[in-house]
């Protein structure tokens, strides 16, 4: 009885004698003071025998101690699973009865835990009264979870819990927990026991719904809110909803700009620790997920698990709007705003929204100029990471995704997919103005601005716009006088990377666009676009002026500025200004002398590459270009134009005897 005594006059009076003289913390026990003097004065009177580890609680070696022996006392009676700790079977047997004792007043929300529920409410309430002691940053979550607070502290060398020291220590001490399949060490036991189920391949966590199997209980849930659709944590700032606590708090960094994980390497800021030590694996170079298939290496195990999808063809995410199917969530969630038009993040330069914030923190890259990633080998730097991996391909020369249809090998995943409607036809990107479809989501993109009329890249320079990125990229290298491709064999350079590409097709003789219809084949992509129309007879550039239509994008714009009298190409040399900037270059050359083109039969050098051709022609005695009226064949098109002239005059004159 005055055990019960003694206990409702502590707790529910809430009556704490007992004061800890280094913290002010009050305990309703002696022996929890106890207990607690041990984290200041760090003593660990319980050591393991097995491998030396010490501990302050009898408790904490004895839960250790179950590692080592294996022990499993706690047995579940649905399906067989066996437990360290009835706490954790506890947890286990509610998968099984879905029993959610603890729910929130506010929204309705049930939980598992108490501990969850007192969590969860701190969302309702914005309480933050927990604070760090070395910069003043306030967190929501109590100093019994710490989640947060432990988290932030790591970004200081000073730690409030003796666990936090002990884990930061292995950071420079090593990691102690190693896997006996591949020999991969962690920090934590808690990682590796993660780890191990990859070997294993346990996945004793199934949805309901689905049927799909998981090795952890957090994968479960969230691929649980997939069915549901459930986003309860919903940000203040911009009304975007999140289906984990944690996903809105790395959410609200956006907005506060709070990037407290600095990269030593390049001085990059995150807003979360595991986003650091990702990134530091670029400077490592380290691969340690290795694909069995192929032998690919890939920094993280989740991209192993995507790059596995390649092979095995898998793709488990289906939209319920229209039943497409992706490998990867991230292509859904894209997917669906298809459907929604969503696009939450709003650029405060110029106003363009996107769908997500990773979009967004690109694009401002555009304004602020800024490109953290730099090739080691030729020192050119680029705003994104994707760009700079794509650029070292360049030096490497590795194109490890080939064609199955033709053998052509490629740099990126993305380019041998779209490689594959050549050979499939299959363009699945429609315009909702023309009807006219695509191969790529990009070009349909790029091509609305026809109908839209935008232009949303503008040179600082002169104030001209574009359409496309690389368009004003290469509009600028005008002014700045860059030609960053050189070509090797002759020491010509060029302002775009496609220029460079189709001269060094005059060198290898390479023309890998060949035409099914006649066999023709081409050094250009373009090139066999335009050809390929003159058997459809397809004209899809058509001028809203006269009606006129065009094959080629360059002889619609060309055509175009005959309505608004536009010359925009001007010499500098004499100021005679042109339509067309092959018409500048030829003109150009008049100044220079330069007569880039050289027959190879009889040495012959030309200005303009049209007059070349033709000249060619006198060695091949090739005449493609053939009168309908009488069957004469001619060298160049003027010929033949000329020579139509004489029909027209011959049936002008039957006419008038009639």
């Amino acid at each position: 009885m005055h055990t019960y005594t003694h206990h409702i006059s502590l707790i529910h009076n809430t009556d704490k004698p007992y004061e800890c003289k280094e913290c002010g913390k009050y305990f309703s026990r002696g022996s929890n003071l106890i207990q607690h003097q041990s984290i200041h004065t760090g003593e660990k009177p319980y050591k393991c025998k097995e491998c030396g580890k010490a501990f302050r609680l009898l408790i904490q070696l004895t839960r250790h101690q179950k590692f080592h022996s294996g022990e499993k006392p706690f047995k579940c009676k649905q399906c067989g699973k066996a437990f360290s700790f009835p706490t954790q079977l506890n947890r286990h047997e509610n998968i099984h009865t879905g029993e959610k004792p603890f729910e929130c007043k506010e929204c309705g929300k049930s939980f598992n835990r108490s501990s969850n529920l007192v969590q969860h409410q701190s969302i309702h309430t914005g309480a933050k009264p927990y604070e760090c002691k070395e910069c003043g940053k306030a967190f929501c979550l109590p100093v019994e979870l710490h989640l947060q607070l432990s988290r932030h502290q790591k970004t200081h060398t000073a730690f409030q819990y003796q666990y936090q020291l002990i884990e930061h220590q292995r950071i420079h001490t090593g990691k102690p927990f190693e896997c006996k399949e591949c020999g991969k060490a962690f920090r934590l036991h808690i990682q590796l026991t993660r780890h191990e189920k990859f070997h294993t391949g346990e996945k004793p966590f199934e949805c309901g719904k689905c049927g799909k199997a998981f090795s952890l209980l957090t994968q479960l849930h969230r691929h649980e809110n997939i069915h549901t659709g459930e986003k309860p944590f919903e940000c203040k700032e911009c009304g975007k909803s999140f289906n984990r606590v944690s996903n809105l708090v790395q959410h609200q960094s956006i907005h506060a700009g709070v990037k407290p994980y600095e990269c030593k390497e390049c001085g990059k800021g995150f807003n979360r620790g595991s986003n650091l030590i990702q990134h530091q694996k670029i400077h490592s170079s380290e691969k340690p997920f290795e694909c069995k298939e192929c032998g690919k290496a890939f920094r993280y195990h989740y991209r192993l698990i995507e790059h596995h999808r390649m092979h095995t063809g898998e793709k488990p995410f289906e939209c319920k709007e229209c039943g497409k199917a992706f490998t990867l969530l991230t292509q859904l969630t894209r997917h669906r705003n298809i459907h929604t038009g969503e696009k939450p993040f709003k650029c405060k330069e110029c106003g363009k929204a996107f769908n997500r914030g990773s979009n967004l923190v690109q694009h401002q890259s555009i304004h602020t100029g800024e490109k953290p990633y730099g090739c080691k080998e030729c020192g050119k730097a680029f705003r994104l990471h994707l760009q700079l991996s794509r650029h070292q391909k360049t030096h490497t020369g590795e194109k490890p995704f080939e064609c199955k249809e033709c053998g052509a090998a490629f740099r990126h995943q993305c380019q041998v997919i779209e490689h594959q409607r050549i050979h499939t036809g299959v363009k699945p990107y429609e315009c909702k103005e023309c009807a006219k479809s695509f191969s790529r989501g990009t070009d349909l993109r790029v091509h609305q601005r026809m109908h839209t009329g935008e232009k949303p890249f503008e040179c600082k320079e002169c104030g001209k716009a574009f359409r496309h990125h690389y368009q004003f990229l290469g509009h600028s290298r005008i002014h700045t006088g860059e030609n960053p491709y050189e070509c090797k064999e002759c020491g010509k350079a060029f302002r775009h990377h496609y220029q460079f590409l189709g001269h060094s097709r005059i060198h290898t003789g390479e023309n890998p666009y060949e035409c099914k219809e006649c066999g023709k084949a081409f050094r250009h992509h373009y090139q066999f676009l335009g050809h390929s129309r003159i058997h459809t007879g397809e004209n899809p550039y058509e001028c809203k002026e006269c009606g006129k239509a065009f094959r080629h994008h360059y002889q619609f714009l060309g055509h175009s500025r005959i309505h608004t009298g536009e010359n925009p190409y001007e010499c500098k040399e004499c100021g005679k200004a042109f339509r067309h900037h092959y018409q500048f270059l030829g003109h150009s050359r008049i100044h220079t002398g330069e007569n880039p083109y050289e027959c190879k039969e009889c040495g012959k050098t030309f200005r303009l590459r049209s007059v070349f051709i033709a000249h060619q022609r006198i060695h091949t005695g090739l005449k493609p270009y053939e009168c309908k009226e009488c069957g004469k064949a001619f060298t160049v098109t003027g010929q033949l134009t000329r020579h139509q002239k004489i029909h027209n005059r011959q049936n002008l004159l039957i006419i008038r005897e009639f």
